[in-house]
């Protein structure tokens, strides 16, 4: 009998230079695919992982396995090498350069897993395409992606990543059971960098259940509800991979838990893992410790996955607009804000700006 996963990464798996803004430079295993698949286990879920990569470098798969992530490799000529500059001490002002990549993985590439999620965890419009969501789409799963994989494009000379426009954005967003952006990529996508205004642009999309994140927490736009948690981490050297981490975490959660509880059991983790540079490599209990500290959480809550009994109450009310994103200390979940969609908030992007598809990359000469 074939094994049955609850989610499916699939991406590249690359190395990442990071250079942190008045730091050491380091280089490391990285991607959104280790990011985010070396959350779900520690949580509980049954986890695989399809790679794009050279064979060559499949040692670094290790820590993968280590968690109890099944691997599977599709091979190609070159594994992806990012470079990361934060030239700032604003952790959102970053400079990338995709230096290599592995290239567009074929719907052929990935094999028929048995699994409930399957999640496009890219970094840069060099993974994946129409054809590939597609083909996904009608095996059945329950299908999520980040738009970070489509936003970013790489200019063919220098290889830096550039961000703008994608022209296909509305046909992904319907596809897609769940969609995560961060503020950078909503702003280009919707036109507005005012979270709320943005997740309920690409609601009108027809994707019901959308994350943004930003430098100071996270925001869940579900069934025309509006959710929200800040993060409490106390520094931000482990910043890479923050948004591939919280939904890692929330996909996770939310299998078993309803919105408002997974956002809060998100950010918390994720909140531990900007802390330390790397992949979150926490257990269940430093998350509740985490949670019972900085956000809060239900004395109801247990690293046993048990749902709350109730998130009835003042705090799952709707909150006037005025005071959106304002988390009460007390409150045992986040500010729930609900706002309906009008006709002006479904225009999308102003179309003089730049759309692009997905273009063709050519790896650097070695």
């Amino acid at each position: 009998m074939s094994k049955k996963y609850d989610i499916t990464f699939v991406g590249h798996m690359c190395y990442d230079e990071i250079i942190p803004f008045g730091g050491k430079p380091h280089i490391a295993p990285g991607s959104a695919v280790l990011c985010g698949a070396m959350v779900a286990p520690r949580v509980g879920k049954k986890v695989a992982a399809v790679v794009k990569m050279a064979k060559k470098d499949e040692n670094i798969l290790q820590p993968m396995k280590d968690a109890g992530v099944d691997t599977y490799l599709i091979p190609s000529a070159e594994t992806t090498y990012s470079r990361v500059l934060h030239y700032s001490a604003n952790v959102d002002e970053r400079k990338l350069t995709l230096v290599k990549s592995a290239g567009l993985i074929s719907i052929k590439d990935v094999p028929a897993l048995s699994s409930t999620c399957v999640h496009l965890a890219g970094i840069s419009d060099t993974e994946f395409d129409l054809a590939l969501m597609k083909g996904l789409k009608s095996r059945g799963y329950s299908l999520s992606t980040d738009m970070q994989s489509f936003v970013r494009h790489v200019a063919p000379v220098t290889h830096d990543i550039e961000y703008s426009d994608v022209a296909n954005k509305k046909e992904i967003a319907v596809m897609m059971d769940k969609l995560k952006l961060d503020i950078v990529e909503a702003k280009i996508l919707t036109g507005t960098d005012d979270l709320e205004k943005a997740g309920i642009v690409v609601e009108s999309w027809g994707c019901p259940e959308i994350l943004i994140t930003h430098s100071q927490g996270v925001l869940a736009r579900v069934k025309g509800k509006t959710y929200y948690e800040k993060f409490s981490n106390s520094n931000s050297s482990g910043r890479t991979g923050r948004g591939d981490t919280t939904f890692s975490a929330y996909l996770s959660w939310r299998l078993d838990h309803d919105v408002a509880t997974s956002l809060k059991f998100a950010a918390a983790l994720v909140s531990i893992k900007m802390e330390t540079p790397g992949p979150f490599k926490g257990t269940l209990e430093d998350v509740a410790k985490r949670l019972k500290e900085k956000h809060s959480a239900p004395s109801s809550w247990s690293t046993a996955g048990s749902t709350p009994t109730s998130n009835a109450g003042p705090a799952a009310a709707a909150t006037p607009c005025a005071t959106r994103f304002a988390v009460t200390p007390a409150s045992p979940v986040v500010a729930v804000i609900t706002h309906a969609a009008s006709p002006r908030s479904s225009g999308c992007v102003n179309e003089r700006r730049a759309s692009r598809t997905f273009p063709p990359f050519k790896n650097p000469a070695p």
